[in-house]
């Protein structure tokens, strides 16, 4: 049992690491991509209605793969690690892009034309009116999101990246007689552990932002 927990621990970084820097991708790409899909020029906004579907509709391992073995700069392939946080990286963002396209979609049509009314740029009404409602308004979404990408960061062990379910892995194969699916649970266990306190704290931030509203 000890060396199980020690052997999966080990892997616990590359998890954080795959799942923060891929939500931190999502974050900042889904913005042009939420822009476009609220583009008032149609053949943008179609354009990138296609991209995200397409993104969305690909199963993320498929990604994982493509990327893995069949992106290469010269001589030079995408290393493991790699691969996982840019295929995520980029399902998150369209994800996220939709997410936040809800969350602008159940603003009021008259906040815009109000603020114009009273002088303010488009700069100032979108970054100090719109968005703080929006975030809002789209703070559960994505805090559900980031526990399903937590989750979803385990498929990165089928390249190899040596996260929690690779080790477990490894671990079950190399101690067939004693192992069994005990790693597993542990893995299983370490994910509740992480997720359960991310999700206790956006709870609370989103009750705050409603009491400060």
């Amino acid at each position: 049992m000890g060396d199980a927990i020690t052997v999966v621990l080990l892997g616990l970084p590359f998890t954080l690491l795959v799942t923060a820097l891929s939500f931190a991708i999502g974050l900042v790409g889904g913005i042009p991509l939420m822009l476009g899909l609220r583009s008032r020029i149609r053949p943008v906004r179609l354009a990138i209605r296609f991209v995200v579907d397409l993104i969305r509709g690909v199963p993320p391992i498929v990604w994982l793969f493509l990327l893995y073995f069949g992106v290469s700069i010269g001589t030079i392939r995408l290393d493991s690690l790699t691969a996982a946080v840019i295929g995520l990286g980029i399902i998150s963002s369209a994800y996220l892009a939709e997410i936040y396209r809800g969350g602008f979609a159940t603003l009021p049509l008259g906040q815009a034309e109000a603020a114009a009314a009273l002088g303010l740029g488009g700069a100032t009404t979108f970054g100090r009116i719109l968005v703080p409602q929006a975030f809002r308004v789209a703070l559960p979404s994505i805090t559900t999101f980031l526990l399903s990408l937590l989750k979803d960061s385990s498929i990165a062990s089928t390249i190899g990246v040596a996260d929690m379910v690779f080790q477990a892995t490894m671990f079950a194969r190399q101690n067939p007689a004693v192992a069994g699916i005990l790693p597993f649970f542990v893995a299983a266990a370490v994910y509740l552990i992480v997720s359960v306190p991310i999700a206790v704290i956006a709870r609370r931030l989103d009750t705050r932002l409603r009491k400060a509203h």
